[in-house]
């Protein structure tokens, strides 16, 4: 494409502009790269990006490209959390999407290296590069180092809960601020196996990102090397003419979906990973996620379900050791392409178990299935999801009386105010894709009941979603949502609501003529969105289509 521009004497203007910038001719004869990096200042996890950038154009110069480094927006999950900001986290994943398209189209670039970080930019980036279908490598910024307080591991969900055992008097105000202090102790993703570090990951299995994409910590020299690399294969890739869609193909979609049960991965990994499917004409399904959740083992229980962090996975064998044991059960798409040229087994092949405390093998598993569940009833016909491997025994199998609030803000006021007991079911409605707007992120009201120890007797669920920082009984994705006259706009205060994870149900215990009954009486709710949020409501699909906008008006 970048030749589109560069040679011929119609192109003279064009190249005009490039010699503004300071490039020679020689530059300019060399393949044009985009180096998509989401460096800002606002977002932990982004404020380093321009170092990794900067490795990645040293490695493309290396390797005879021209690179450019471009931006992308990104809204830090953590700081959203709890206000009308969430709202935008999952809306800016489309936002990603749409502006990657653009600027590589807009400047006939012939390769593009992705640099994101974070819950929604790993997934937008990638989207949009498919819809383009340029060769494509992607590099992430890489996990946090832990923090620790009082000799204990911390995270930011260590934060989050610390705000309900305050409340709860199990710890000062003096405590609260030493974690502050010292939970999140530097730049990178939050540190555990939340939705960012799930997605990079899963990149590994889905072959478009370097082993080591997911582990290496990024403060480290590792991280450094792993973008220079990266900045050599895309050259490659450019050289072969190998595209996003020779390598994300449905086989690569299984591997990624095995390795997400396996290694225990964030509920919202499934929303990603069925959108980054759709812009390569791939449907995946929830029956499809179940059907190998029910075969592939739970292998690793990382933070914030232990004190694991994504640095101990990486030092005890990393996803490659992760995927090296799915292929002893045969769990695997071993000839799927991967951007080095290799097949991915030719990438696991070899790779060794470096402590079986954190990688378990599939002869002893930490459980024979997976670590998401898929549940299905009367309040969730399309489906909902959970993080099995984060729900303690006791909730497994869980009856409780619904207590039903129309906002994540009013449930965690009814939280906060000690208003819900043992043996309740918060229910969170209108915090749909369409409803909320914006399918918002529950860590508050989900941290608070683990601080005021009620995760072990309490559950929750909802048509919005939950960070990958959520542990407990907390089932999200509920599809239909409330907005649409989802049945989980009926329930009512008292109702009672049975959950049965092991056999996926997810049922209201009341007469179908009743609720027929409500049916008929419903008047679902309006948020009544301005702006982008106005459009995305419009245009958004459900939690089950991956909350991506249509494709048909």
């Amino acid at each position: 494409m970048g030749k589109n521009l560069t040679q011929g004497i119609e192109k003279a203007p064009q190249r005009s502009l490039f010699k503004a910038l300071g490039m020679t001719d020689a530059e300019l004869e060399k393949p044009l790269i985009a180096i998509v990096s989401a460096k800002s200042e606002i977002v932990p996890g982004h404020l380093h990006l321009d170092k990794v950038a900067e490795a990645v154009k040293a490695g493309v110069y290396a390797a005879g490209g021209t690179p450019f480094v471009i931006p992308a927006i990104g809204v830090c999950d953590g700081i959203a959390m709890g206000h009308a900001g969430m709202r935008y986290s999952l809306p800016s994943r489309e936002l990603i999407a749409d502006s990657v398209e653009s600027m590589l189209i807009g400047h006939a670039f012939d390769g593009v290296v992705l640099v994101p970080n974070c819950d929604k930019i790993v997934p937008g980036m990638l989207m949009g590069a498919i819809r383009v279908n340029l060769p494509t490598v992607v590099v992430s910024g890489g996990p946090m180092e832990a923090g620790e307080v009082n000799g204990k591991k911390s995270s930011l969900s260590s934060m989050f809960e610390a705000v309900g055992a305050v409340k709860a008097g199990k710890i000062t105000l003096d405590d609260l601020k030493e974690m502050e202090n010292k939970c999140c102790p530097g730049c990178g993703s939050c540190c555990g196996m939340y939705t960012a570090n799930s997605m990079n990951c899963l990149l590994e299995s889905l072959g478009i990102a370097l082993p080591g994409n997911g582990t290496a910590l990024a403060t480290s020299a590792d991280r450094i090397r792993l973008a220079k690399e990266a900045g050599g294969y895309i050259m490659k890739a450019v050289a072969d003419d190998v595209t996003p869609r020779m390598i994300l193909t449905k086989d690569a979609f299984l591997n990624a979906i095995a390795c997400d049960n396996a290694i225990g991965a964030s509920t919202n990994s499934v929303l990603h990973l069925i959108a980054i499917a759709s812009e390569c004409g791939i449907e995946l399904t929830y029956d499809m996620f179940q059907k190998a959740s029910s075969t592939t083992p739970n292998l690793c229980k990382l933070s914030p379900a232990t004190e694991y962090d994504m640095d101990s996975l990486g030092k005890a064998g990393g996803i490659m050791a992760v995927l090296n044991q799915l292929e002893k059960k045969g769990l695997l798409k071993g000839n799927a392409r991967t951007i080095t040229g290799k097949t991915l087994k030719e990438e696991y092949e070899g790779a060794e178990i470096k402590n079986p405390t954190i990688i378990h093998t599939v002869e002893e598993p930490i459980s024979p299935t997976g670590g998401l569940a898929f549940l299905k009833g009367n309040i969730a016909e399309n489906g909902a999801v959970v993080k099995r491997s984060a729900v303690c025994a006791a909730m497994q199998k869980f009856t409780g009386k619904a207590k039903c609030y129309n906002s994540e803000e009013e449930a965690v006021s009814a939280i906060m105010g000690g208003q819900i007991q043992s043996g309740d079911v918060v229910v969170i409605r209108y915090e749909g894709p369409q409803g909320g707007p914006g399918m918002r992120e529950m860590l508050s009201p989900t941290s608070a009941l683990v601080g005021m120890g009620l995760d072990s007797s309490v559950a929750l669920i909802t048509d919005g979603r939950f960070s990958g920082a959520t542990r407990g009984a907390a089932i999200g994705h509920v599809a239909p949502e409330a907005a649409v006259g989802g049945k989980i706009a009926i329930i009512q205060d008292g109702d009672k609501i049975k959950i049965d994870i092991p056999n996926g149900k997810l049922e209201l215990e009341v007469p179908a003529k009743e609720i027929n009954n409500r049916l008929k009486k419903l008047r679902t709710r309006d948020n009544e969105p301005t702006g982008y949020l106005l459009r995305y409501a419009h245009l958004v699909t459900s939690a089950d289509k991956g909350a991506v906008m249509k494709k048909k008006f």
